[in-house]
């Protein structure tokens, strides 16, 4: 295990930045995932780390070792790309040892990796014989063998379907910690983030705009584009006096060092019912987004603002319902 810290790094092509001033820090034996929007610079950063992009200025160390000049094989860092790219002459046993010396091969390290991603006494087949999946897992497991000082993952699950996505990216997770690992991922996929990263990191223009607890990222963004971009979001105008906010939704209880003009919430604090909301709110369902386990409506109150709510099952109001609403906890207060 080793902790990566990215410092002040600066990295341009040509006369256009991509990052810019970036400060990073993932501690040893955690998985960070940095999010952010095509074109932000994160697959930049990535390469940074991997040595195949020299940085313009700042430090990249790996334990207080300096890799900031370091070439790519002298640097001990793993990549997993978008595609496994496996050697497909070569068997699954012969993909994963690959990397790894005689003695390690004897130790039965393949064997030990292969098990941490699900493919156990898969060692003789040859790559055209895996799914999609598997192929990802082989790659994950033949970065993992050498026992890296960090492992890096560039959107490794976004070729892949979406209940084949979920249950990778789930035992890949199992597999990083099982192995002590640390490590990097880079997506633009907000669900993915949220559900397999130990931190957060939200990118935008080439910086590091917040990071933390996923969990905090999301209840508590640092401004109303993060909000937006690491999940559903829900403004309302607000007037604040103290610790409550009066807003369409009625009076409040709000948190956040903004005093407004304007409040958040996410669409799973708007509770819906078939009678009235705790203030006696109503609403008129105008739109209807089913997703099966979920679904989000849209709703109209009566003056005229416009909500979003998440509802859970499939007994979803039609759209020209009329519904409660009420809220729950608190929301955020922000400056516009």
């Amino acid at each position: 295990m080793a902790e990566l810290r990215v410092t002040g790094v600066h990295k341009s092509f040509g006369r256009t930045p991509v990052l810019s001033r970036v400060d990073l820090t993932v501690p040893s034996g955690r998985l960070m995932a940095v999010l952010g929007p095509s074109g932000c610079g994160k697959t930049t950063l990535l390469r940074c780390v991997a040595g195949f992009e020299p940085v313009d200025s700042g430090r990249i160390t790996v334990d207080g070792r300096d890799l900031t000049r370091a070439r790519p094989e002298r640097r001990r860092v793993t990549v997993v790309p978008q595609e496994g790219a496996l050697f497909p002459h070569l068997s699954v046993f012969d993909n994963v040892a690959y990397g790894l010396d005689r003695a390690a091969r004897k130790a039965g390290r393949v064997a030990e990796v292969l098990a941490l991603v699900g493919l156990a006494g898969a060692e003789r087949r040859m790559p055209h014989q895996l799914s999609g999946g598997q192929q990802q897992r082989v790659a994950v497991a033949r970065a993992l063998a050498p026992r890296p000082p960090v492992l890096l993952l560039d959107e490794p699950f976004s070729a892949l379907d979406a209940a084949l996505r979920f249950e990778l990216r789930r035992d890949v997770r199992a597999a990083l910690h099982a192995d002590g690992a640390t490590a990097l991922l880079v997506t633009h996929d907000q669900g993915e983030a949220l559900s397999i990263a130990d931190e957060l990191a939200v990118m935008r223009d080439g910086r590091i705009v917040q990071s933390g607890p996923p969990a905090v990222v999301y209840t508590a963004p640092a401004d109303p584009w993060v909000a937006g971009f690491v999940g559903e979001a829900v403004w309302l105008p607000a007037a604040i006096d103290g610790d409550r906010a009066a807003t369409p939704l009625g009076s409040l209880p709000v948190v956040g060092a903004g005093r407004g003009p304007q409040v958040l919430l996410r669409p799973e604090q708007l509770d819906v019912s078939d009678g009235q909301g705790g203030d006696g709110l109503r609403a008129t369902v105008v739109r209807r987004d089913f997703h099966g386990h979920d679904a989000v409506l849209g709703l109209r109150l009566a003056d005229g603002t416009e909500v979003a709510a998440r509802v859970l099952g499939p007994a979803v109001p039609a759209v020209g319902a009329t519904v409660g609403i009420s809220v729950r906890g608190p929301v955020r207060a922000y400056q516009g």
